[in-house]
């Protein structure tokens, strides 16, 4: 049994060779791909651990995994570490837990171990546990997103908890963009904590202005626009209680596609607030990710048409700042990490087909590697 973390870049040509071999498909997945050479491997070299180091040797992209079998546990990082991947043990010392985020962990009752290196295979058994570097580490290139939005703010990353990053972002883009206003609201659930360091740097106070439907789940990840509609009605409600007759900053982490920010600030109007300034913990979304996040073509990103000031006017806010890579790069501990949706230097390169048309407008081959994440400390 496989579980994972992983968006592969190369799986066409890949599959292509395994059908090629007689290797049967049953879906178009790529944790299918990766299985499937696994599997392919192990049964040439006659051991799973070969059959992995070889696997890790030919894909491309970012994955965490980890791999079960009849009397042991394998799990393995890509080599630039872009997926984060966690090693744990148990309180009474009875076994091993492997899992993305730490918060994982505290469910279970595991304290945190190490993080598992990019490039490393752990095998878990009766026997212990071993370690090997099964293909060499890359500059490094922790996804920035993490610290930004996807992680849960009660985990700990690169050795700092989510939360106290993101309430530093907020401080960060209150002297990066201050704002002239009577409350500040945080868009949840990624955007309270920075809203909360907006508040505390620059002395507006801090209000829960939006409730959230906690069965709704993330709306720009919906396949059509229709649904990413429907989904922030149902996901945001604002309080006129704490809105009407106010000027409102609003903290969220990121504008993708505009949508959320667009309705939302109609919304916020709608419920009464006379001004209402839009403030974003991260730079302006640029560049389509190909590493596992949905924004596949850069015609969906709205700050790739658009500059800041239209995008103000789109939205329909007062006005609107997002945090400066530099200020970002500031507030998350120090190390190597992948800015590519925000800076167009992608870690890992990407299919020639991906800089054709609307995927990357952009985009040329050097763009790439040349500039690689290493340039992010």
């Amino acid at each position: 049994a496989l579980a994972h973390n992983v968006t592969l870049v190369n799986t066409s040509h890949l599959r292509v060779e395994l059908i090629e071999r007689g290797i049967e498909f049953r879906s178009t997945t790529d944790s299918e791909v990766a299985a499937k050479l696994i599997g392919y491997f192990t049964q040439e070299s006659h051991h799973m651990r070969e059959g992995i180091r070889r696997t890790m040797e030919l894909i491309e992209g970012a994955y965490a995994m980890v791999l079960i079998t009849r009397d042991c546990l394998y799990a393995f990082r890509d080599p630039n570490g872009i997926r984060p991947l966690v090693l744990g043990r148990l309180a009474d010392d009875s076994g091993y837990v492997v899992a993305s985020e730490t918060c994982a962990l505290d469910i279970v009752g595991a304290r945190y171990v190490r993080d598992i290196d990019p490039g490393e295979v752990i095998r878990i058994s009766d026997d212990g546990i071993a370690s090997e570097q099964a293909v060499p580490p890359r500059v490094r290139a922790n996804c920035i997103f993490e610290h930004v939005y996807f992680a849960r703010p009660d985990s700990i990353m690169d050795g700092a908890t989510v939360y106290q990053s993101r309430v530093w972002m907020g401080r960060r883009l209150a002297q990066e963009a201050p704002a002239q206003a009577d409350i500040c609201i945080g868009v949840p659930d990624s955007g309270i904590p920075g809203a909360i360091g907006y508040s505390r740097e620059s002395g507006i106070p801090y209000s829960e202005g939006i409730v959230k439907n906690r069965y709704v789940g993330r709306t720009f990840i919906q396949p059509t626009q229709e649904l990413r509609n429907m989904g922030i009605r149902l996901k945001l409600n604002p309080m006129p209680s704490s809105i009407e007759g106010r000027r409102v900053v609003v903290i969220d982490d990121s504008i993708v596609r505009g949508n959320t920010s667009r309705q939302l600030v109609q919304m916020l109007r709608d419920a009464g607030a006379v001004e209402v300034h839009m403030r974003i913990v991260s730079p302006e979304v640029k560049w389509p990710c190909f590493y596992g996040i949905d924004t596949d073509t850069q015609d969906q990103l709205i700050s790739a048409r658009k500059t800041p000031e239209e995008v103000c006017e789109w939205i329909g806010a007062d006005s609107l700042a997002f945090l400066s890579v530099e200020g970002l790069l500031s507030c998350v501990p120090e190390g190597g990490y992948c800015c590519s949706c925000f800076d167009g230097a992608y870690p890992v390169e990407i299919p020639a087909v991906f800089s054709q048309g609307k995927f990357l407008a952009g985009y040329t081959p050097n763009n790439l590697t040349k500039a690689s994440a290493n340039s992010h400390r």
